[in-house]
């Protein structure tokens, strides 16, 4: 069945699958809308409640948050589930970070607007969602080839045009498209790893998961040829594969 990418023609496809015969277009389109209004209540409630009520206070990223419909990004029976305050499993092994999280990172990052992004660990693309909302060129790397092509096509659909999703071991990053005044990674090293560091704009950021069995979310700032490293919270990420379990430390 052929959904269009506008997200009610996108519901209505949803509804009839789930059921809802393609033969009473007027019930699926009054229940598609009921679902939209759904989620966009339930999405208001996640920023109000998991962000602004915490600390994250970038206007631009909270609008970021408010606009990406985190459910479409999210396997159907998790939609359920989609805005409240955890990871979600995708397939393959791993997650949609929680909504905080996903916020926590990008604000980090300071974007105005007309960043170049690199993101390590595209999932499900809804973190990629959230960047290009920020008005940010994103190119992201999905070791998981099943994942790569799922979420490139759901960015696709929902109308993300700036955001190039390739599958890839991102360790090495995205050498021919460097440099970057942002990099995000979404998956934890032991390590930094030294090529990320070295695609990094100088004055760049670079927001990180590092550690195996205890990891901190880390700040990196290059300024002047030098790098500084800050510590920001304990998180938990699926590790880093490919590359990065050879790389030193193992």
């Amino acid at each position: 069945m052929y959904c269009s990418p506008r997200l009610t023609e996108a519901l209505l496809c949803l509804f009839a699958l789930a059921g809802w015969h393609c033969a009473e277009p007027d019930v699926v389109q009054e229940r598609a809308m009921g679902e939209r209004e759904s989620f966009d209540l339930l999405r208001e409630q996640m920023v109000r409640e998991q962000m602004e009520a915490r600390d994250i206070r970038d206007p631009r990223v909270l609008a970021a948050m408010r606009a990406v419909p985190r459910h479409l990004f999210v396997p159907v029976d998790e939609r359920p589930f989609s805005y409240t305050d955890r990871p979600l499993a995708i397939g393959e092994g791993q997650t949609i970070s929680q909504p905080y999280i996903v916020a926590l990172m990008t604000q980090l990052l300071h974007l105005q607007g007309g960043e170049k992004v690199l993101e390590v660990g595209t999932g499900s693309g809804y973190q990629a969602a959230v960047l290009e909302a920020m008005g940010t060129r994103v190119f992201s790397i999905e070791i998981i080839c099943p994942l790569a092509e799922r979420a490139g096509k759901t960015l696709e659909a929902a109308g993300y045009e700036n955001v190039m999703v390739r599958c890839g071991d991102g360790y090495r990053g995205w050498p021919e498209q460097a440099p970057f005044d942002a990099v995000i990674v979404t998956a934890a090293p032991d390590h930094i790893p030294q090529p990320l560091v070295d695609q990094l704009k100088d004055e760049g950021l670079m927001v990180i998961p590092v550690g195996d069995i205890h990891q901190e979310l880390v700040l990196l700032r290059k300024r002047g040829g030098k790098v500084t490293e800050q510590d920001i919270i304990p998180v938990r990420f699926v590790p880093m594969t490919g590359e990065a379990e050879k790389a030193p430390g193992h």
